[in-house]
This record gives structure tokens, C-alpha cells and sequence, in this order.
């Protein structure tokens, strides 16, 4: 899949009056939009805010820290890291029009003076070597062929001893994976790996592994709790699902089975280059 091919299946062109036509329904005043009025559109992975909070501890954030977030959507996860340690944060993001967003909603909750967000590929960073204390990925690689690109200039722009967390879906041992799914629509651009080939390709780049852990449980319970929350209050106004397009409903219940079913499993993967 090229990388125009990319930006194509994730923008909306109107992406941000959706997202705030969505907090306006929910009562939110936009005169006064706080950062956690986002949480629930702007977390783009399994587990939405709780598992950029589990990623965010794990890298052990500090107030002069500089971090790069690869594949920073609409910019939720780099606000939050920006918002609870004061860190500097940079983005990076190949749909020109999530870049847009992520600016639009930096600047209305307050973070712009602590968030750059710039378009670019994670395969072709453009950051001179050694510059970043700490980066992480999201739901980031199954859509990037060219793992050892990605993982290399990820390690290139490391400080040596700083920490680079990948919390991404791997593929599992339960059957083909079904389509379409958040990060394609059929198929044809995912670039899944197991568990241990992710692994290896990390070490090949020169990553020292720190863990690994399936988050397989908790993306469960996850699920389940959405389900029962729809259930009890209806369809939410505001999710990540405004993120996802066409199909949200089928992409969204297609990702719950992969899921469920162990087509893909959720891992979170802590590495520090040496």
C-alpha cells in the first residue's frame, strides 16, 4: 500500500466538525473544552485511554522530557502525555488531515505551547539522530510493510538508554483475519506479524527487549464492557468510531471478533535502545 494509498483510507475531510458536532450533542461547551472532554474520540486503539496510560507509565515520563509519538492520530495520546507530565511531545502522522485536527484540538484545550504535530512517514523520520528521551507507536505497524524501516528510524532518532514502547496487534493463532477492519477494508494493506517475529524485527534494528505482554484479557473485558454500556445507555454520540468512516459499525464489531476470537491479539512491547 503506498503511503497515498494510506492517507486515503484514514481521512474524512471533515474530521473536525464531525468530532466537535459530536461534543456539542454530548453538552460539551467548546468555549471551554478541557482535554479530557476528548478522551473518548481520540484514543484510537484498543482499550482507548487506559492503554495509553499503561504505555505512558511504562516509559516513565519526566517534565524535560522530549517524546515522539509515531502515528499520533488526531493527537490524543501526546496530549495526554502532555497534560499529566508536562512533557515536550512531537507527532508525526502520514493523513495530512488527522495532522490538521490534531493541531486544531492542541490549540483548543490549551497544549498547542507543548505539542508539534508534523506529516510525516514513520519509515522516513525526519529528525536528526539521537534527538528524542522516549518514543512509542500505536496501532501504528499493521498498516507500514517495511518493518525494519520503521523500527530503525525509530531507534535512530533514540537517545542511547531511552525507551520505545509499540503497543500493536499481532496475529494470533484463531483463523484469518476479518475484514474490514479499522486499519483496512480488505486486507489487501495490512501487514500483520506474530508476536515473535515483531520481536525479532525490534532486536534486529538493535532494540534490547525490556517485556512483552499480551493484553489479550483486558482487550476482552474491554469489549465487554462496551457491549454492556451500549446495552444499559444506547449508541454513544461521541467515540472513536467518528475516526473510523464508512463501515464504523462493521469495522468496529469486525475488530471485537478478531479479537475475541484470537485472529489478532493486542501486545505491548517495552525496548530500549542501547
Amino acid at each position: 500500500m503506498t503511503d497515498i494509498e494510506v492517507e486515503r483510507h484514514y481521512s474524512r475531510g471533515d474530521l473536525f466538525q464531525e468530532i466537535t458536532d459530536a461534543l456539542v450533542a454530548e453538552g460539551v461547551d467548546l468555549t471551554n473544552l478541557k482535554p479530557e472532554d476528548l478522551d473518548p474520540v481520540e484514543h484510537f486503539h484498543g482499550r482507548g485511554l487506559a492503554a495509553t496510560a499503561d504505555l505512558a507509565a511504562s516509559l516513565a515520563p519526566a517534565p524535560e522530557h522530549e517524546i515522539l509519538d509515531i502515528g499520533c492520530g488526531i493527537g490524543g495520546p501526546a496530549r495526554y502525555f502532555a497534560r499529566t507530565f508536562g512533557c515536550r511531545m512531537v507527532g508525526i502522522d502520514l493523513t495530512a488531515e488527522f495532522c490538521d485536527v490534531a493541531r486544531r484540538l492542541n490549540t483548543a484545550v490549551g497544549l498547542a505551547d507543548k505539542i508539534s504535530i508534523e506529516q510525516a512517514s514513520a519509515t522516513d523520520l525526519p529528525f536528526d539522530d539521537g534527538r528524542f528521551d522516549a518514543a512509542y507507536s500505536q496501532n501504528v505497524s499493521m498498516n507500514i510493510a517495511d518493518k525494519a524501516a520503521l523500527f530503525g528510524e525509530a531507534y535512530r532518532v533514540l537517545r542511547p538508554g531511552s525507551g520505545f514502547a509499540l503497543s500493536e496487534l499481532a496475529l494470533g493463532d484463531g483463523g484469518e483475519v476479518i475484514y474490514p477492519a479499522p486499519w483496512s477494508s480488505d486486507g489487501v494493506h495490512s501487514h500483520l506479524l506474530s508476536e515473535q517475529q515483531t520481536v525479532e524485527a525490534l532486536r534486529e534494528a538493535g532494540f534490547e527487549i525490556v517485556s512483552v505482554q499480551d493484553n489479550s484479557d483486558a482487550v476482552r473485558q474491554f469489549f465487554e464492557a462496551q457491549k454492556e454500556a451500549v446495552r444499559r445507555d444506547g449508541p454513544p454520540r461521541l467515540g472513536n468510531f467518528i475516526l473510523m468512516g464508512e463501515n464504523a459499525k462493521e469495522k468496529a464489531r469486525n475488530a471485537a471478533r478478531n479479537q475475541m476470537e484470537g485472529r489478532t491479539r493486542p501486545i505491548e512491547i517495552l525496548c530500549r535502545r542501547d
